[in-house]
């Protein structure tokens, strides 16, 4: 008896050590669908609480248009983005693509000096104390208070609204490239120095591609400021361009106008830092851990 009790008892736990052994693995899922659906809803809820509000104040308003009358103004308004009439009188398409125009050619010339200077500047220190002080004073000043000085010197509107966006884009442009030169680790430069490179292979093998993630995070920020400036700029300078058409539309009234133009430099802006975005992760490689 004694013996077959003495069986069971050594049965039993081998049996449980079995069915630890054969008992499936679970294994949780994640929830994608869920992180879809909430990247899909969360901006979608956030749209409508904005549409909410504008119609809010358009009831308390009766000179506020509400959201349907913009949208039956916007779908009249891009029917025909680029008629042009005369002089002072063209599409809203013709006024984004002018506003473009001034905004690539002040922010190219922006980024032909800017990179270059970032790098003189991370590179010598000399350099650095020397523009220091007029970076730092400089930079604060707003994008409208060098407008007057491009009408004095260029006396036309144009080629001052490309100047004040040159010099309001060209800061971060430097200080970023400038910080990413002198972020770049010490053993490289001193592998250079014993490698005896010389200062070209130095730039295009070991400071380029060091700094190439800090320089489009300068081009970024600098699109950005450019595009708010050339808005502004735009309203004060007259001529063709989206600043100016809003503050043709003011003029005349048309306040629907006014909000379509708001929501297409916002997009226009959106689109442009996306781009760039884009851009920078192209060229941002992570380090894998092993």
């Amino acid at each position: 008896m004694s013996a077959v009790m003495e069986s069971m008892m050594n049965e039993k736990p081998a049996a449980a050590a079995a069915s630890v052994v054969v008992a499936p693995k679970v294994t949780k899922r994640k929830p994608q669908f869920g992180a879809l659906l909430m990247q899909l809803v969360a901006p979608l809820v956030g749209l409508a609480f904005l549409v909410l509000v504008w119609q809010i104040i358009a009831a308390k308003n009766s000179s506020f248009p509400t959201p349907w009358v913009t949208l039956l103004e916007a779908i009249k308004l891009f029917s025909d983005p680029f008629y042009r009439t005369g002089p002072n009188d063209q599409g809203i398409g013709w006024n984004i693509l002018a506003s473009l125009q001034r905004v690539a050619i002040g922010f190219g010339l922006a980024a032909v000096v800017g990179i270059p200077l970032g790098f003189l500047i991370g590179r010598v220190r000399f350099l650095s104390g020397m523009f220091g002080p007029i970076i730092s004073l400089l930079k604060p000043v707003s994008p409208l208070a060098w407008l007057p000085i491009g009408l004095l010197v260029f006396k036309s509107a144009n080629p001052a609204a490309i100047w004040s966006i040159f010099i309001c884009s060209i800061w971060p442009m430097v200080i970023n490239t400038a910080v990413g030169v002198q972020r770049v680790p010490q053993d490289y430069m001193n592998v250079a120095r014993v490698l005896n490179l010389s200062e070209w292979k130095i730039l295009t093998k070991i400071l380029f591609p060091s700094v190439l993630p800090y320089m489009l995070t300068g081009v970024r920020l600098a699109i950005g400021t450019a595009w708010l400036v050339i808005v502004a700029a735009e309203m004060l300078t007259g001529g063709v361009g989206i600043g100016f058409w809003v503050w043709d539309e003011w003029n005349n009234l048309n306040v629907p106008h006014i909000i379509i133009a708001i929501v297409v430099i916002g997009v226009v802006g959106l689109i442009l830092e996306q781009l760039l975005v884009a851009l920078a992760k192209a060229f941002t490689y992570e380090q894998v851990n092993t």
